[in-house]
């Protein structure tokens, strides 16, 4: 910290001090059985366990503390039914996208607008160009931030025995007409959320072939792109010892 620093305010500090074991990995499990789900059972959430997976979602970091993310809650039936049609639009023109793996696309389950318990749609706020700390060369971190308050939410819907499912084929602006969104506004994500008979072992994706996950080591570097790092050789010498 440089010698002239002046804090604004007087900064009010809590302890730093980790969690116990239990409590560790209980966040290292949500994070680890995490799946974007696409099956759902139908039935409720309990309006107090949507308020706190809302709260969960609403206490993500963001750029400049600017808190661009917007809820809207589809309540009525016809509404999801509007959705899930831009969906399977949008999942339609994919599949011709695609090219060779079209068909393989076809055989995914990609929305579960018409199953889930809830349905919340995730848009950017309007006015957002008036916020310009941490975004004056990087303006996309709104949506950067947006992104953590939905990963939020997830973490927390795993920690509740619910599942949730992050659709992202839509045309933005035909969303936006259809939940009336105010001009500026964006909509960047439908989230399907509730009740599921299971959480899939391996995401749905590796399951089914789609993709796989990368090696984390292959996407760490060293000081320079490409530079493997050194923090992986290390653990690999060590494994390799015992």
């Amino acid at each position: 910290m440089s010698a002239d620093y002046q804090p604004m305010t007087s900064l009010q500090w809590a302890p730093a001090q980790p969690f116990s074991d239990q409590e560790a990995d209980a966040v290292y499990r949500a994070i680890r059985e995490r799946r974007d789900m696409r099956h759902f059972t139908g039935g409720t959430v309990a309006p107090e366990v949507l308020r706190r997976l809302l709260w969960a979602a609403h206490f993500a970091p963001s750029v400049g503390f600017m808190q661009p993310w917007r809820f809207i809650r589809v309540t009525q039936r016809t509404t999801r039914e509007r959705l899930h049609a831009l969906v399977e639009l949008e999942r339609q023109r994919t599949a011709q996208a695609l090219g060779e793996r079209q068909d393989d696309f076809m055989r995914l389950k990609v929305q579960g607008v018409l199953d889930a318990a809830e349905v919340l749609v995730v848009s950017l706020a309007e006015g957002r160009d008036k916020h310009v700390f941490g975004r004056r060369t990087m303006p996309a971190m709104d949506l950067a931030s947006a992104a953590c308050a939905i990963q939020n939410l997830w973490l927390a819907a795993r920690a509740e025995g619910l599942g949730m499912g992050w659709v992202s084929l839509f045309e933005p602006a035909e969303l936006a007409t259809v939940l009336g969104l105010p001009d500026g506004a964006e909509p960047i994500a439908i989230l399907c959320l509730g009740p599921v008979q299971g959480y899939y072992a391996q995401p749905m994706l590796e399951q089914e072939r789609w993709a796989c996950r990368e090696p984390l080591e292959g996407l760490v570097f060293d000081d320079i792109w490409g530079e493997q790092s050194q923090l992986f050789a290390a653990n690999a010498e060590l494994g390799t010892a015992t």
